[in-house]
C-alpha cells in the first residue's frame, strides 16, 4: 500500500507540474500516462533483472552444495526467469490503478490482461519444473530409453487446456462450465483438428506399454525411407537418424499401423547374422577318386574327416558288394562335399563367429547362375564395421579356397574374360588320374 501511495503522489505531482507548464488538463493526463508507463517499464525491467539474478545465485549455490542435478536442470529451463516475472507482475498490479487514475475505464481491462498474463506465467513456471524433472529422468538408466517427450507434450496440452479455461473465465466473466459447453458444441471440429495429436497420443502409450520402440533402437522402415537410430519419440513424430546422418520423421501412429523392423533383438543377442551364398559352377562338381584323397588329406582341417568318412564309405560299399570299377557306383566323396565340410570347419574355428549361435552351410535350389552354397552364421559382434570386416574376411578366404577343390565360382561372362583356372599348388587336381 505504501508503494501505491508513493506512486499516486508521484503521479499527482507530475500531472500538476505539466499543468503548471501550460499544458491543458487532457493533454497533461496523456503525457503523464506515457511518462508513468515509461517509468514503470524501466522499474519492471530492473526488478525482473535483480530478482532473476538473486534466484539464479540461490539455485546455483543449492546445486553445488547438494549435488542434486535437478536444481541444475531448473536453471537450464529458466525457472528463475519465470519466478521473477511473478514479482514484476505484483508490481504492475499495484501500479495499474495509479497509472490509469485519469482513465478509470482502462483499469479493469488492464487488470484482466494482468490476470491472463499471470495464468500464462504460472503455466510456464510449472512447465519449466516438469521439463527439469524430465531432463533429470533422462539421466537415469531406467528412463533413458523411454519416450519422455510424449508425456511432456501431453502434460503441456493439459496445462494449456486448464489455462485456456481460466483465461476464458477471466475474459468473459463466465464459469468454466460455459467453456466446456462451448467445447462440446465444436467437438467434431476439434477432433478433426487434433486428429494426429490424439492418434499420436494413443500410439505413444501403446509403443511404451508394449515396449515396441525405444530411443536408441535401430529400426528400418522402407515406406518412410528410415534406416537408422531412433533419437526422439514425441506425441506426433518419431525422429530417426539414418546412417548417412540425415533425419527421417515418421508419424508416431505409423509405429502401430505399419510394419517396421527393429534390430534391438540382434543388438541384445550379441550376434549379427550372415546369410549369403557362393554360387558354384555346377559343371565343376565331381566325384573324388581314391588316388586324389591323399592330396585332400593335406588340408589339415579335413584330414580327420576324410579318414573317418572314407572308412564308412568303404565299409558300406563292401557290405553291399558295390562294383567300384565305375566311380558312379556306390557312395563317394565329392569335391563340393569336401568344400562344404571345409567351410563348416573354417567358420567354426573363425575368431569372428559366434560359437553359441546357429552355424550352417547348406545347398539351395540350383539356379541358372550355379548351385548356391549358403552360409548361415552369426558374428560375435553387432558393430557394423566389425561385422562387415568379418564377413568380408570369411568370403575372401572361401572364394580363394574354391580352386583348391577344383571348383569354380560362377560369374557372368563379360568381354570374353571367362577363362579356365589353372593352379600350381600341390593340391591342384590332376583330372588325368
Amino acid at each position: 500500500m505504501k508503494i501505491s501511495y508513493s506512486i499516486t503522489a508521484i503521479s499527482r505531482w507530475t500531472y500538476n507540474l505539466l499543468v503548471k507548464w501550460g499544458l491543458n488538463e487532457d493533454l497533461a493526463a496523456y503525457v503523464n500516462l506515457f511518462a508513468l508507463l515509461f517509468a514503470l517499464i524501466i522499474l519492471v525491467y530492473l526488478t525482473q533483472h535483480v530478482v532473476r539474478r538473486m534466484l539464479r545465485i540461490v539455485l546455483i549455490r543449492i546445486s553445488k552444495r547438494t549435488d542434486i542435478k535437478f536444481f541444475h536442470h531448473l536453471l537450464n529451463n529458466r525457472l528463475p526467469h519465470y519466478l521473477a516475472l511473478i514479482a514484476t507482475l505484483v508490481l504492475i498490479n499495484a501500479a495499474i490503478p495509479v497509472i490509469f487514475i485519469d482513465f478509470p475505464d482502462l483499469i479493469k481491462p488492464m487488470n484482466v490482461i494482468a490476470d491472463v498474463y499471470l495464468v500464462l506465467i504460472i503455466i510456464w513456471m510449472v512447465m519449466a519444473i516438469i521439463r527439469a524433472g524430465g531432463d533429470d529422468l533422462r539421466t537415469k538408466p531406467a528412463f533413458r530409453e523411454k519416450p519422455i517427450d510424449s508425456y511432456m507434450q501431453v502434460i503441456r496440452m493439459i496445462l494449456f487446456l486448464i489455462g485456456a479455461v481460466v483465461i476464458f473465465s477471466n475474459l468473459t466473466g463466465k464459469s468454466p462450465l460455459a467453456f466446456f459447453t462451448a467445447m462440446g458444441a465444436i467437438s467434431a471440429v476439434l477432433l478433426l483438428m487434433f486428429k494426429d495429436t490424439i492418434m499420436g497420443f494413443v500410439a505413444s502409450i501403446q509403443v511404451t506399454a508394449n515396449d515396441t520402440v525405444r530411443i536408441g533402437d535401430w529400426i528400418t522402415m522402407p515406406k518412410y525411407g528410415a534406416d537408422g537410430d531412433v533419437i526422439e519419440i514425441n506425441l506426433t513424430t518419431v525422429k530417426v537418424q539414418n546412417f548417412d546422418k540425415t533425419i527421417t520423421t515418421i508419424p508416431t501412429y505409423s509405429l502401430i499401423s505399419d510394419s517396421f523392423q527393429n534390430w534391438r533383438g540382434m543388438s541384445q543377442a550379441g550376434g549379427r547374422r550372415i546369410k549369403r551364398a557362393i554360387f558354384i559352377k555346377q559343371s565343376t562338381i565331381r566325384f573324388i577318386t581314391p588316388a586324389e584323397l591323399e592330396k585332400f588329406k593335406k588340408i589339415q582341417s579335413l584330414t580327420s574327416y576324410i579318414e573317418h568318412r572314407q572308412k564308412d564309405i568303404d565299409k558300406n560299399n563292401e557290405r553291399l558288394g558295390i562294383d567300384k570299377s565305375l566311380l558312379l557306383n556306390g557312395r563317394n566323396l565329392t569335391n563340393a562335399g569336401l568344400y562344404r565340410k571345409y567351410i563348416d570347419t573354417y567358420i567354426a574355428n573363425h575368431s569372428g563367429t559366434h560359437k553359441k549361435m546357429t552355424m550352417m552351410v547348406r545347398h539351395l535350389a540350383p539356379t541358372a547362375n550355379g548351385l548356391p552354397l549358403e552360409l548361415y552364421v552369426f558374428t560375435s559382434t553387432t558393430k557394423w564395421a566389425d561385422y562387415e570386416h568379418i564377413m568380408a574376411d570369411i568370403f575372401d578366404h572361401l572364394i580363394a579356397a574354391a580352386p583348391f577343390f577344383d571348383l569354380q565360382i560362377y560369374e557372368s561372362e563379360a568381354s570374353g574374360d571367362m577363362t579356365t583356372l589353372s593352379f600350381t599348388d600341390p593340391l591342384t587336381i590332376n583330372r588325368s588320374q
